[in-house]
């Protein structure tokens, strides 16, 4: 730490300044990478994947196996949570984010190099399933890094401007993956199917160098250097995961619960409504990646202003505001969709994606401060990404809804209203387990002993 570190009445030590503004930068930044990386993916995966891995198959079985190895990541998410939890807890919060940037970035990469069906068969989806399970292994232990690494540097009562920062990764790691497909969907189908999709992908292995660069920048938290501290006097405590699910199951639920629409909303309204929009309504893909664009801009927007409220009001309430407002905005958004009219489904994707956008802005705060430091790590990391592995097989579901509706959106519309529900609900169990603004259960008496506490 630099020498203009301070020590709040906590006795937490946090960053200064300028350590602060390097924290936030390099979070942020490699975040978008990362997101970047693990995004491109679920573009692909709704333009491409269905028609050059899956060839033999009709439209709608082809999309189904698209998206099922789409859901292969989420699957293999709480098993990297429970990897990198364990490093992070015991390892340092900045090794577990070293390993899970190299680990996207090669795998991304390779994504872009995979031969397709015609040209070896069965083995093209296969080793692209196992190239999206090491996606998902980095993802589950790179959010809770980033947040926890961020979080533990900063002060309490600016955690929810400071949670929002590594959110913003999410809607810049959109813009450049669905930008980076607009560009090379200007090409002729010919040449987009043969080669031009391959380039984002290929393009991760350049990014992988500025993302690791800047992850070797970053100190280790303070946290988990008095944790170091601690473990030297007293030994090691017990296995993190073990004593996360023992001592504070009912949080993790609620964890999971809060999480949900930041992860299955999102995906529901962009890798999903993407193959809806082109698939069932017949819209040009262009309008589609457009519109996810322009609400990755409005989600950027959303986050950081909810991370300022959040600082007044609360995290939670933030969260779960989110929640009830994209329960009443769920059917209008497909409404506007189904119009077919370009200027309207652009406004109806816009107008979910910044809605669901409002719990997303703070989860972080709200799930890091449920849990004590010693297990922090592994708790948040498996909470979130149990939340994934459900966000994960939305759009697979989603897709089976449609077809079992006959194309219609109202099943998808109700999908919608129920994961938005889970996150209201999760939010409010939350509130008054984190108290005051600015109490967590390392900081006062309400330290999570019990599944309920």
């Amino acid at each position: 730490m630099s020498s203009n570190s301070t020590t709040p009445p906590t006795g937490r030590t946090v960053a200064g300044a300028a350590d602060i503004k390097r924290l936030l930068s390099a979070a942020f930044i490699g975040t978008a990478l990362e997101w970047y990386d693990y995004f491109l993916y679920g573009t692909a995966a709704a333009l491409v994947f269905n028609k050059l891995f899956f060839p033999s198959l009709d439209a709608t079985t082809a999309t189904i196996a698209s998206f099922v190895t789409f859901a292969v990541g989420f699957a293999a998410r709480p098993i990297g949570a429970a990897i990198f939890g364990h490093i992070g807890d015991r390892y340092g919060r900045k090794a577990a984010l070293i390993i899970t940037v190299v680990m996207m970035g090669v795998a991304t990469g390779c994504i872009g190099l995979l031969p397709s069906y015609d040209t070896i068969g069965i083995w093209a989806p296969v080793l692209l399933a196992v190239l999206r399970f090491v996606q998902g292994i980095s993802v589950g232990g790179e959010w809770s890094g980033a947040m926890l690494l961020t979080l533990e540097h900063t002060p309490k009562e600016k955690h929810g401007t400071y949670s929002a920062v590594p959110q913003l990764g999410s809607p810049v790691g959109t813009l450049l993956s669905s930008g980076a497909f607009a560009l090379v969907g200007l090409l002729p189908d010919d040449a987009f199917y043969a080669w031009g999709w391959r380039i984002p992908f290929l393009a991760a292995f350049g990014l992988l160098v500025f993302a690791l660069y800047l992850r070797l920048r970053i100190e280790e938290s303070p946290v988990f250097r008095a944790m170091i501290e601690d473990a030297e006097k007293n030994g090691p405590a017990p296995a993190p995961l073990v004593e996360a699910f023992r001592k504070t199951w009912g949080r993790m639920i609620i964890s999971v619960l809060a999480a949900f629409l930041g992860i299955g909303g999102f995906f529901l309204l962009t890798t999903f409504m993407i193959s809806y929009g082109t698939e069932q309504l017949g819209i040009a893909k262009s309008v589609m990646l457009n519109a996810t664009l322009l609400a990755a801009v409005a989600e950027m927007v959303v986050i950081y202003i909810g991370g300022r409220i959040a600082d007044r009001v609360g995290p939670w309430k933030v969260c779960a505001v989110g929640g009830v407002l994209s329960v009443l905005v769920a059917f209008p958004v497909f409404w506007l969709v189904d119009t077919g009219r370009t200027a309207l489904v652009i406004l109806g994707v816009t107008l979910g994606v910044a809605v669901i956008s409002i719990p997303y802005a703070t989860i972080g705060a709200v799930v890091t401060d449920l849990f004590p430091e010693t297990f922090r790590y592994s708790a948040v990391a498996m909470s979130y990404n149990l939340s994934g592995v459900l966000g994960g097989f939305v759009p697979l579901l989603a897709a089976w809804l449609t077809g079992v509706t006959d194309g219609a959106s109202w099943g998808v519309a109700l999908l919608l209203v129920l994961i938005a529900a889970c996150t209201a609900a999760g939010s409010f169990l939350a509130g008054p387990l984190l108290g005051s603004r600015s109490a967590t259960p390392s900081e006062n008496t309400s330290a999570p002993q019990k599944a309920t506490a």
